[in-house]
């Protein structure tokens, strides 16, 4: 069992006892005990979230409106929180589940059995995002952001970006990343690659990133970091 699990609650007891009980279970176990922490555990691709609502700081609701915006795996609600209208509010922001604290462990296990189950008979098309630090790619949707932050990017320069990640870590000529994103019977220079580049590298300077994540090769092209 290789899905990962990230759950996010301010209870220390409540952290550490569902840690336990996930893990005994075979899940990759994530935590996270505030908002802060959570974002930086995104960037590992958690298949699903368990919330709390009742944090200091951002709100469960309010965190997964952040969250909603550059992730799409299941997230379910855990809340002492029991009235219908929070049961509502959880779904309205995009939660998928809502328990309701107390609850039983089993059938916390069989609910995130069952949205696991349920993602693992979607397409193979729906592919989900990329993450590097702060950076999500959504393959499906044609979309990067940054800090949870979309940034603008043109179709060419998101596909340059989209077969640059895709093959993080392999030095990729400008001539092979012509033929990809223009295609094969293209006519045109590759050179026009490095101003494309360019742009892309200064709309994510401008977004926050501090160190360029394509780095130029030198007599060869360009490379997606790791």
């Amino acid at each position: 069992m290789n899905e990962k699990i990230l759950i996010i609650d301010d209870e220390i007891e409540i952290l550490t006892f569902l840690y336990d009980a996930l893990e005994d279970e075979g899940y990759q176990v994530l935590k996270a005990a505030n908002s802060e922490e959570a974002f930086k555990q995104l960037k590992y691709g958690p298949d699903l979230l368990i919330l709390d609502v009742m944090m200091p700081g951002m709100s469960g609701f309010e965190l997964c409106e952040q969250i909603r915006k550059s992730v799409d795996v299941p997230i379910l609600f855990l809340s002492a929180k029991q009235t219908e209208n929070d049961r509502v509010q959880g779904l309205l922001v995009g939660g998928d589940d809502y328990l309701v604290k107390p609850f039983s462990l089993r059938e916390l296990k069989m609910r995130v059995h069952a949205h696991l189950r349920r993602e693992e008979r979607k397409s193979r098309n729906q592919q989900k995002c990329l993450y590097f630090g702060k950076i999500h790619i959504d393959l499906k949707s044609c979309q990067l952001f940054y800090d949870a932050r979309e940034v603008s990017l043109t179709m060419r320069e998101f596909e340059i970006v989209q077969y640059l990640a895709i093959n993080c870590g392999q030095a990729l000529t400008r001539e092979q990343i012509y033929e990809k994103v223009w295609g094969l019977e293209a006519t045109g220079d590759s050179i026009t690659i490095n101003e494309h580049i360019k742009n892309i590298r200064a709309k994510l300077q401008k977004a926050g990133e501090q160190d360029s994540i394509i780095s130029t090769v030198w007599g060869r092209g360009y490379r997606w970091e790791k």
